[in-house]
């Protein structure tokens, strides 16, 4: 079964295979990023009061302001704007908050790059803070799909301000602002410099990441983020970077996304030197950097975004991990979304083998077992596809990773209806 509805900008692709409409009908957790996000980091509920990570920054320079915004449908907005402490036209910074926050989690960050003499913008997406709209509905379809209406209210704001250089814009972006902030890169060509905290993005954002030599973008995680897969993104994204100035920064403690301010202010003052540097010492560009290894699974995932030879890529994972246990597989959810995006795309061949692998490496998963089906109907080998759906609903009732009533519920029927 799918796992991760996939609203970003603009609807997603329907399935090639007429036999599949119950994977369009069976998403069942909430969407964490626009279009490639993990369910549990969308459904944690952002605390009542978000920790301020500047206890220890410096002051607010003069003129910080809330300002009011209005989204393409007429949504309300509410935004605090940075002015740079320094009068000179300088470029503009936007801060893109994480879906278990508001964007009171930046403040600490907004109020050094001010200091240091950058403009800088933050804002709450709708539902979220003190923006429009209930916490009820902030994970629906309709809501994510105008995240990027909303961004680009927040940018239009930014790069009106005077003394704001709008032709040279940063923009960050920690867990489902991620991909927010890379889908804004990708409609504005203003934006210089990304930053990118613990988090994924969808397939249009990973080509254009591919496609973006020029970009220099600053990555980083904490080892105790309490989502794990968005470890293995945001290396995957690193991996799959061509910018030879990119950077990747880790922390060994610090939880999630920006919330590793808290632990570590230093890591603000490492995210300000890096724009001062790709946004006014030399914009759009970083100095070359050595780079940082990645996990073997990482390795395999960055393959898979290449055209070529999916069960290739897979087997040598299969007997790397043969030869040393040590090895991960890399995250189930991220390779069956991979997996059902080569079979969206006609590679039944691929997606088949992306998800044999998973069936293998995750043997009490009845998300996998269901997944493969999927792909045997694909490859017209319906026998193959109901032992796969019956094997997933013996996997069921035992499975630890199906306890939610709403996602074991959906694996159900999506199996039962190959056995139909």
């Amino acid at each position: 079964m799918s796992q991760r509805p996939r609203p970003v900008p603009g609807p997603r692709s329907p399935h090639p295979v007429a036999a599949f409409p119950v994977l369009l009908a069976v998403a069942i957790f909430p969407v964490l990023l626009a279009v490639a996000v993990f369910p549990a980091v969308l459904a944690a509920e952002p605390a009542a009061a978000p920790t301020d990570p500047a206890a220890s920054a410096p002051t607010d320079p003069a003129g910080a302001r809330v300002v009011d915004l209005a989204s393409a449908d007429g949504t309300k907005l509410k935004g605090t704007f940075f002015p740079a402490a320094k009068p000179a036209p300088a470029p503009g910074v936007l801060l893109l908050h994480q879906c278990d926050q508001d964007r009171r989690i930046w403040d600490g960050l907004a109020r050094r790059l001010a200091k240091a003499g950058l403009n800088v913008m933050t804002f709450d997406l709708r539902h979220f803070g003190e923006s429009e709209g209930g916490a009820a509905e902030r994970f629906g379809r309709t809501a994510v799909t105008k995240w990027p209406d909303d961004v680009d209210a927040a940018f239009r704001y930014l790069v009106s301000q005077p003394g704001v250089n709008r032709e040279v814009i940063g923009v960050a972006g920690a867990s489902c602002g991620v991909n927010n902030a890379i889908q804004a890169a990708r409609r504005h060509p203003e934006v210089k410099s990304l930053v990118l905290l613990a988090g994924p993005t969808n397939a249009e954002g990973r080509r254009f990441l591919r496609a973006s030599p020029g970009l220099p973008i600053l990555f980083g995680y904490a080892d105790d983020d309490q989502y794990p897969e968005t470890i293995t993104t945001t290396q995957w994204l690193y991996r799959l970077h061509p910018n030879p100035g990119k950077r990747l920064v880790s922390y060994p403690d610090g939880k999630h996304g920006a919330e590793i301010f808290k632990a570590h202010p230093e890591f603000e003052e490492t995210i300000t030197d890096w724009y001062l540097t790709t946004l006014v010492r030399t914009p759009g560009k970083a100095p070359a950097a050595a780079p940082v290894a990645v996990p073997r699974g990482v390795e395999t995932l960055t393959a898979l975004e290449e055209p070529g030879d999916a069960a290739a890529a897979m087997a040598q994972l299969a007997q790397a991990r043969a030869s040393d246990p040590r090895i991960a597989a890399p995250p189930e959810d991220i390779l069956n979304e991979l997996g059902y995006e080569r079979l969206r795309t006609g590679d039944v061949k691929g997606g088949l083998a992306i998800l044999k692998f998973i069936a293998e490496a995750y043997p009490v998963s009845a998300n996998a077992q269901d997944s493969l089906a999927d792909a045997y109907v694909a490859a017209g080998q319906p026998e193959l596809a109901r032992a796969s759906a019956k094997r997933a609903l013996d996997l069921l009732p035992a499975d630890p990773a199906a306890q939610d009533e709403r996602r074991r519920e959906a694996i159900r029927k999506s199996a039962e209806a190959k056995l139909k």
